[in-house]
């Protein structure tokens, strides 16, 4: 029974996120749930990422008391290459008891720094030589 409970919270913390990045990035129904995500397994081999629709970024959700970030961030990393992807892992986590603005996001640091670059870029704080 607990395992199913554990399930259905990492099923309304997906929904719960695509409502998020629907709110505050895109201004309409452009996020989803993936389907068979929270454990289930892609055609293509190797899971698939959480959500549908966050270009360039691999979402693993994770709602958990204890996030092993390591692990979360490989799986991620494994259903990228499974798929044959290029999108940029990231793992957003959340405990009980806490607002869905208030996650956490892991990242690589590699992974990170180009996030960052563009957004110097866009601002003006740098210039990217072609």
């Amino acid at each position: 029974m607990k395992r199913l409970n554990a399930k259905a919270k990492g099923d309304k913390y997906e929904r719960e996120l695509a409502e998020y990045f629907n709110k505050w990035l895109y201004n309409t129904q452009r996020v989803f749930r993936a389907p068979l995500s929270g454990g289930g397994k892609t055609f293509t081999g190797g899971g698939g990422a959480d959500l549908i629709g966050t270009d360039r970024i691999w979402v693993e959700a994770k709602r958990t008391e204890k996030l092993q970030p390591y692990a979360s961030i490989e799986q991620a990393e494994r259903g990228i290459a499974g798929q044959g992807s290029n999108e940029l892992p990231v793992v957003i986590n959340r405990r009980n008891n806490m607002l869905t603005e208030e996650s956490l996001v892991f990242m690589r640091l590699k992974d990170w720094v180009q996030i960052y670059e563009s957004y110097l870029i866009r601002k003006g704080y740098i210039k990217k030589d072609d």
